[in-house]
């Protein structure tokens, strides 16, 4: 197994990372940008988005979506434009959109992240293809991680004060049947960006924890830990030709100094692939 870093941007908090046509984007969460790395050139482009954003995703319709400060927007990757599309929790100042990833069937989840971590004050939306906002789960804190089984069936979702990964049964765009699958108690970093592997099974990145672990949601067991140099990794997700490469994307901490914080590393040699990318029908 290999590890090493990518590209030379260095964010205050990258988050979301997304293989998409031969590129990684990711974003910086208090740099205000979205940011496109080609790993095998190490080209770099970035967007200035004017707040702070949680999560972007592709579009069917070209270009991205993403979710910040402000609500829902759609991001034009040849002018850079924003054009906002909902945002269902204006007035809330102390709330913003964080993780956000796309189902099977083309629907945008994103969940929101209560700031000032009041107990229950997030939620989890759904965006349609016509632009609609549903809110499918509510009560929760800091939603974050969110993942779908290979055959469309179970949506996997974190709640990070939880502490654990909840599976809901998946159909039209509705979760049910919600259960603990994966308890990450053991440790006392914190659960946040999560994607899912070709065999079915799940990987975390663990802020303040300095590390990606993997699970197997069947079973809740603990498959593999891989250690990473920053206190701050934030989210994971395969990527490269054959989607064999593991992106990892970190922060910086508030106090220890740290060389490699901020820089998005790759760990391949880890002997499994990833599902490609899932783009939003509208």
């Amino acid at each position: 197994m290999t590890i090493e870093t990518v590209g030379s941007y260095r964010s205050r908090w990258g988050e979301g990372p997304i293989w998409w046509e031969g590129r990684l984007f990711y974003v910086d969460i208090e740099g205000h940008r979205v940011i496109a790395l080609d790993p095998v050139s190490g080209a770099e482009e970035t967007w200035e988005v004017g707040q702070r954003v949680g999560f972007v995703v592709p579009r069917a319709g070209g270009g991205l979506v993403f979710g910040g400060d402000q609500g829902l927007f759609l991001l034009n990757l040849e002018d850079g434009k924003t054009t906002p599309i909902s945002n269902p929790e204006e007035g809330q100042e102390n709330n913003r959109f964080n993780d956000g990833k796309c189902a099977p069937d083309g629907f945008l989840f994103a969940g929101t992240i209560s700031l000032v971590k009041e107990t229950g004050e997030a939620s989890l939306y759904r965006l349609a293809a016509d632009h609609s906002v549903t809110e499918v789960l509510d009560s929760v804190t800091n939603s974050n991680g969110i993942a779908w089984s290979r055959d469309g069936a179970e949506c996997y979702y974190i709640d990070t004060p939880l502490k654990n990964v909840q599976a809901f049964q998946y159909h039209g765009g509705e979760l049910s049947e919600s259960r603990e699958v994966i308890s990450t108690a053991d440790l006392e970093a914190s659960p946040d960006g999560m994607t899912i592997d070709a065999e079915g099974n799940l990987w975390i990145a663990f802020c303040h924890g300095a590390c990606v672990r993997c699970y197997d949601p069947k079973s809740g067991k603990l498959l593999q830990e891989i250690e990473l140099p920053c206190l701050e990794t934030t989210a994971c997700a395969f990527g490269g030709e054959n989607l064999d490469e593991l992106y990892v994307t970190t922060g910086v901490h508030k106090t220890e100094i740290e060389e490699e914080a901020g820089l998005v590393f790759r760990i391949t040699g880890i002997g499994v692939k990833g599902l490609p990318a899932l783009t939003f029908a509208g």
